[in-house]
Formats: C-alpha cells, sequence, structure tokens
C-alpha cells in the first residue's frame, strides 16, 4: 500500500515490485511534468551486507497515454547493470564513498534509459551512474552523501532529467491498522470488534517511516508528452521480465532468455491493493491499462463500500443503504478508469476518453498550487490527486472517503454521504514522514541511514 506486496506474486519478487507512481506538472519548472516510479518496497536502512538495488534482469518503464486509448504512446525504459569492483571482498565498501566514482564503493549500479514511440527507439542516455545506498557515517559520510546524490541527477538535454537510486519513503499509511481488518487508530472505539475488548482512539503509526524505496524519476518538457488539444495524459508503470528463466546451479546464477513479459503494473494508488479481489491480482498486474473493462466491477461496486457499515456499525447508514441499492459508482469510474468529466466539477476535468483504463491521469494546463491541499482535488486543490498524484498527496485519506462515499454526489445530488465519510483517515499527514522532501528534482527526500535506524 500504496501498492507494497499488492499481488501474491510479485510480493516474492521486491526487485520488480512497483511501489507508488506519481505525476504532477513540476512546481519549480511548471513547463515540465515529473514522472517517478518506486520499486523495491520496505527496505530496511541497515539490510546489508547485500544492500537494496534494481535488478539487471528487470526491464522498467513508465509510460504515458497521451490520447485516451489505455495504450502506451510514449514509453520510457530503464535497464540497469551492476559491476563489482572487487568480488572477492564479501563488503559493499572498502572504505569512505566520497563521490559517486569513489574507488571504495565495491557494488555500483549503471543504467540505460531509452524512449520508445510510434517513432522507434531513441537512446536517451547510457552508462548513468546510480548513487549508493546511505549506509551509515563511515561508509557513506554525511559530508558528502548528499552531494554523492546530487551527482546522480543526469541532464539528458532539450528539458530532460533523470535520477534512478535509493530515497527515503515517502508514501504514509498506517498498515498495522489497516490490515488489522480496517481498525483505523482514530475511529478505534467505534470498530466493531466481534466480541473482543474495546480500544480508544488512537494516532496513526506511519509504518513506512524510516524505509527506502528505489526510484525511478524522470523530468520532462510538457510538450514532450501532450498533443495538441490533449492536455491531459495518463501515467502508469510496469516492470517485465524475460520469458523464461532457469537456475544454473554450476554457475550459480539464472540464466534469462526470451521476450519480456509484464509482472507488475501501477497507475493509481490502492486499485490492485484494495479493490481487485485476491485470485485476480496477478493477473491484473500482468494486463495493460486498455483491458481494464474486465475489473471495472471491482470499481464500480468495490467490496470495502460494503464492508465499511459492518466494521463501524450504526456509522454510514446511508453508504449501507446505497451498497444495497446495488448503484454502480459510477463516481469511482469517473475517478480511477476515466478521469473527469467537464460539468461535474466547476472548471475542473482530466477527462481521457471512454475507454476504462486505470491511469494517473494528469491535466498538464493546471498549473502547481500556490497553497498545496494534501487532500487534493477534495480538499479544493486541482493540481492533487486525482489529478496526477504529488509526494505529499494524502491518497489514503482521498480514497477511503471517496470509497465511503463524499463523491457520490457528483453523479447523485440527492445522495447525502454519512458525516464520517468526510473524516475517514488512518491518522497521518506528511508529518509523520521523517525525512524532508526536496524542492527539486527528483522531490524525494535523501535516503534514511542505516546506521541511524530508531530503535
Amino acid at each position: 500500500m500504496s501498492s507494497h506486496r499488492e499481488a501474491p506474486e510479485i510480493s516474492k519478487d521486491p526487485v520488480a515490485d512497483s511501489t507508488d507512481v506519481y505525476a504532477f506538472v513540476s512546481p519549480d519548472q511548471p513547463d515540465t511534468v515529473t514522472l517517478i516510479a518506486n520499486y523495491v518496497p520496505l527496505q530496511l536502512p541497515s539490510g546489508g551486507p547485500n544492500f537494496y538495488e534494481f535488478g539487471d534482469d528487470v526491464l522498467y518503464q513508465i509510460h504515458v497515454d497521451n490520447n485516451g486509448d489505455g495504450q502506451a504512446e510514449i514509453s520510457y525504459q530503464f535497464q540497469f547493470t551492476t559491476q563489482v569492483a572487487d568480488p572477492g571482498t564479501f563488503l559493499y565498501n572498502v572504505g569512505p564513498i566520497e563521490s559517486i566514482d569513489s574507488a571504495n564503493w565495491n557494488r555500483k549500479q549503471f543504467y540505460n534509459v531509452a524512449v520508445v514511440t510510434d517513432g522507434g527507439y531513441s537512446v536517451l542516455g547510457s552508462g548513468l551512474a546510480c548513487p549508493p545506498c546511505n549506509i551509515g557515517p563511515l561508509s557513506t559520510p554525511n559530508s558528502f552523501y548528499p552531494g554523492i546524490a546530487a551527482a546522480a541527477v543526469h541532464d539528458l538535454g532539450g528539458g530532460i532529467s533523470v535520477f534512478a537510486g535509493q530515497r527515503a519513503e515517502a508514501f504514509y499509511v498506517d498498515l498495522g491498522s489497516i490490515f488489522d481488518l480496517g481498525d483505523l487508530r482514530p475511529f478505534e472505539n467505534l470498530h466493531a470488534t466481534f466480541g473482543l475488548p474495546g480500544l480508544s482512539p488512537a494516532a496513526g503509526v506511519n509504518a513506512t517511516n524510516h524505509l527506502n524505496v528505489h526510484s525511478i524519476a524522470i523530468q520532462v518538457p510538457i510538450s514532450a508528452v501532450t498533443i495538441s488539444g490533449h492536455p491531459t495524459i495518463g501515467v502508469w508503470t510496469t516492470a517485465s521480465r524475460q520469458k523464461a528463466r532457469v537456475y544454473d546451479a554450476d554457475a550459480g546464477l539464472y540464466v534469462n532468455a526470451g521476450p519480456f513479459v509484464q509482472v507488475s503494473r501501477l497507475g493509481n494508488p490502492l486499485v490492485n491493493e484494495v479493490l481487485i479481489p485476491l485470485g485476480q491480482k496477478d493477473l491484473w498486474n500482468s494486463l495493460p491499462p486498455g483491458d481494464d473493462k474486465q475489473f471495472a466491477g471491482y470499481v464500480t461496486a468495490p467490496g470495502l463500500a460494503g464492508l465499511l457499515p459492518v466494521l463501524y456499525p450504526g456509522v454510514f447508514p446511508n453508504l449501507a443503504a446505497l451498497v444495497k441499492s446495488g448503484k454502480a459508482r459510477a463516481d469511482l469510474e469517473a475517478i480511477l478508469l476515466t478521469g473527469i468529466p467537464a460539468g461535474l466539477i466547476k472548471g475542473f476535468n482530466n477527462f481521457t476518453g471512454t475507454v476504462l483504463a486505470d491511469m494517473l491521469r494528469l491535466n498538464t494546463s493546471i498549473p502547481p498550487a500556490s497553497k498545496p491541499n494534501i487532500y487534493g482535488l477534495l480538499g479544493g486543490d486541482p493540481a492533487g490527486f486525482p489529478n496526477g498524484r504529488r509526494v505529499a498527496d494524502d491518497v489514503v485519506a482521498i480514497e477511503l472517503r471517496a470509497i465511503a462515499g463524499v463523491t457520490y454526489p457528483l453523479i447523485d445530488s440527492s445522495y447525502t454521504p454519512d458525516a464520517a465519510a468526510g473524516e475517514l483517515t488512518d491518522g497521518l499527514t506528511p508529518a509523520n514522514v521523517a525525512a524532508s522532501p526536496l524542492g527539486q528534482f527528483p522531490y524525494l527526500g535523501l535516503p534514511y541511514s542505516g546506521y541511524n535506524e530508531p530503535s
């Protein structure tokens, strides 16, 4: 969550597991968009001696649909190569890493980035260096690490910048409470405890705080990803592996062959995690957004909407009646599968067309907010989720409130949301993230150090 370990098969393959996707008009360069795809979830910073890295055998892609067909017109591809300087030592580094090309750093990663369009395949950069993981004050000294990380931001020309490497996890979520039968800590006193002792309201606990991720970020001119008359784009990320994988026992490694096949996908946060049923999650991960019509029923009749009145008896009577009526949740279909058409929210739309496809939809003609609201469009801020997604947007609260019925009046003005629906939260805000985000690309904060983990 947002897409950490969301499906049975991908939970066993963390280097290919996409965790979050962000897409927003860059606040410091508003003629560009920033696209970020995070992988390798829930990294313990002290996890050595084999510290986290991208998979050399994984094809990572960030896709852009700019005509609303649920297919990629533009795909940015990233492929990685690991170089080991001294295979005779068990150490990640043999001394302080004081620069991005330090001889003391024993296991470096490099990558190539290319763009695929209808016009073909074009290499944008090759042999680009990733930064090291943040090990600790002796291995990655505090006085050097910010500069090393900055050196891993590569200017490719033409207004394009890229970064790939470890960053601090910015997505805040109380995993422990949510997956304990939706026991949201601020509302524990209202929960159906199933005969167990009741609990008192409590503050949320950020399960991802002080954890890291591996982030792929690219910043490109808006003109490079939009077509005339269509300012709204759809964005998602995928990871693919070659079709055949055989373990070579003599060499002690896997040998891969054949075409790449998709094993992970992520567009809107929480869709596969919360809406797609267990038996369909792996299938969903293997398909493009253009095939999502077959999953639309899980969006328009979400299981969580039916569970909330059961888990919180008497708190959501209007939602319970709505669920019992069997009316399709056209509001959720618009938010997650088509974009919001003009006329539902005054002055706003990010509609891409009638094709049902799970993508982050970003209307690039909407400028960055001068005072961003973490509740995005629900908070009166059209520059935030579900218009793209910014790093600080509280997507957990936004989607909980939408599923609970807050957005249903958009398509049925006679419906009155339950009072509690507009208050739903896991009790967290960006203040519960210890690492400060950056004000410029790649925006996610510096990774947490393994040496300085909190007890």
